[in-house]
């Protein structure tokens, strides 16, 4: 990356896997199915939200996570016309995947 991009609060820089195009069986996912699986790697993690008590609470997910992504929302962020990142909020972030 050319830029450094560090995001604030609970927002966590996103890098989207391409989606496969075959299962690992060889069965071909139709396009339509692709766009919903939405899979991708945390490049960097803001230092959390502060609560009523003015103490930081940080975020539960660190750079190199793997994560499940909702179909909509985000924010498009991108690098040199190539690099394509997205900004989500931690709590849009639908799970951690353990691999």
């Amino acid at each position: 990356m050319s830029k450094h991009v560090v995001p604030l609060l609970n927002r966590v820089l996103i890098k989207k896997f391409d989606p496969a195009a075959k299962t690992k069986g060889g069965v071909v996912i139709p396009e339509g199915w692709r766009k919903k699986i939405s899979k991708g790697k945390v490049v960097a993690v803001g230092p959390g939200t502060v609560n009523n008590q003015g103490k930081t609470v940080p975020c539960c997910l660190k750079a190199g996570d793997v994560v499940l992504l909702p179909d909509y929302g985000g924010t498009k962020v991108q690098y040199d016309e190539k690099q394509e990142y997205y900004l989500y909020r931690e709590n849009d972030i639908l799970a951690k995947i353990n691999e």
